[in-house]
């Protein structure tokens, strides 16, 4: 059965994906896909990358235009924020004094990026929208040296993007490692060489204290006095989930909407949240999550448009976690989470021109995250490997036999 007016507050991956497999899997009803900027929904990963070195335009981001929009009959109300949301009432404010009632609502706001503690007159960036890309990759366009605070994903990408277009870069973050708290410090430890193998300078374990003076004339002051000279400051310290326009809407809001097992509001029947800004229980991890990536988005957007059209069959969202990024010349993809592992091994070698994967177990020594580099093959068995609980030794002899040249066809001249 599908219901009537289905409501999505986001034009973002999730929110478009969500209106997408609302009609593939063949609600017949009105969807609106509501969004805050006034352009057409976008992608947002090519942003710190593609977008970013100049290789992409605008157009090449689209997620949906305004003809594939009309083709599966979604409409695109665009330019005009919600404000707030009355689970009781079934309905959605908009920044413009307008109202719209649901009979399903979609929460898919998505996050922003964590605010700049400092201020400067201009030069200081962060990079979530397009609006923000397109402000840096003009100051990038004017050279000079490049500091970037945070060697997370975007930082890390954004440096070595900036440094793919020539410019000098240094990259600050205070813990001791980079992406620490995903890969655990021994695996972060190769990411310092990562950076500094492409002649990235680094700062790691060391604070900001201060960034003042404007674009091509920057000054960042560390904590134990170092300044930094600077055309371009990057911030990627994390993100915030877009949920303070839920307050008072009687939803459960603690960073992010919380969610049970089939991403449903808690509470609220006729209320779901998906991507960034869902929490959702996880019952194989029996805790809740919330996950910041586009594949993340793209697969809980199916399983939402599954229960809101299949109300009598839900299914729960329970995914083995998967992230990628890409960083200078290695393609970094993340199955699992390997920074609350055990142990781990590793098969291949991670360095120049790297084709390896780290694989991670628990304290029974069973395969619970890998990290591959450069190796598709490698992450598709990891995939299928974590999702089947397979052991840690098991996992390890497969990789091993995987990395080794095929043998020669029988009758092959020697």
């Amino acid at each position: 059965m599908s219901p009537g007016t289905v409501l999505i507050v986001g034009a973002s991956v999730a929110g478009v994906h969500t209106a997408r497999a609302l009609r593939g899997q063949g609600h017949e009803g009105r969807i609106v896909v509501a969004g805050a900027e006034p352009r057409p929904p976008y992608d947002k990963p090519p942003l710190s990358k593609r977008f970013l070195a100049g290789e992409w335009d605008a157009e090449r981001l689209l997620l949906l235009t305004e003809q594939e929009a009309k083709d599966l009959d979604i409409e695109l109300r665009l330019g005009n924020a919600a404000v707030g949301l009355e689970a009781t009432g079934h309905l959605v404010r908009f920044e413009d004094g307008t109202e719209f009632r649901y009979a399903m609502c979609v929460v898919a706001t998505g996050a922003a990026a964590r605010p700049s503690p400092w201020q400067a007159g201009s030069g200081l960036h962060v990079v979530r929208t397009l609006d923000e890309a397109t402000a840096l990759r003009a100051d990038l366009a004017r050279g000079g040296h490049v500091v970037v605070v945070g060697a997370g994903f975007i930082g890390a990408e954004t440096a070595s993007t900036a440094r793919a277009l020539g410019r000098e870069v240094t990259v600050v973050d205070p813990a001791a490692v980079p992406m620490g708290r995903v890969l655990g410090a021994e695996l972060g430890r190769l990411f310092v060489s990562l950076h500094e193998r492409h002649g990235v300078h680094t700062r790691f374990g060391r604070y900001v204290r201060s960034v003042t003076g404007s674009a091509g004339d920057l000054t960042v002051t560390l904590d134990d006095g170092e300044i930094l000279r600077a055309g371009t400051v990057v911030v990627g310290i994390g993100a915030t989930p877009n949920d303070g326009w839920l307050a008072g809407s009687g939803l459960n809001v603690a960073d992010g909407v919380v969610c049970d097992a089939y991403c449903r509001a808690v509470g609220a029947e006729d209320v779901f949240a998906v991507g960034d800004v869902a929490r959702w229980y996880h019952p194989g991890r029996q805790e809740h999550l919330r996950v910041e990536h586009w594949t993340n988005a793209v697969d809980q957007a199916v399983l939402v448009a599954h229960n809101i059209v299949h109300p009598e069959e839900p299914r729960p969202y329970a995914p083995v976690e998967y992230v990628w990024s890409d960083q200078y010349d290695w393609k970094i993809q993340i199955v699992g989470r390997p920074a609350t592992a055990a142990t781990h091994t590793v098969v291949g070698a991670f360095g120049e021109n790297a084709r390896a994967v780290a694989l991670f177990g628990d304290e029974d020594n069973r395969l619970t995250a890998a990290v591959t580099v450069n190796w598709p093959r490698a992450l598709v068995e990891c995939r299928r490997l974590v999702a089947g609980g397979t052991t840690l030794a098991a996992a390890e002899q497969r990789l091993g036999a995987l990395a080794q040249p095929p043998a020669p066809a029988q009758g092959a001249a020697s």
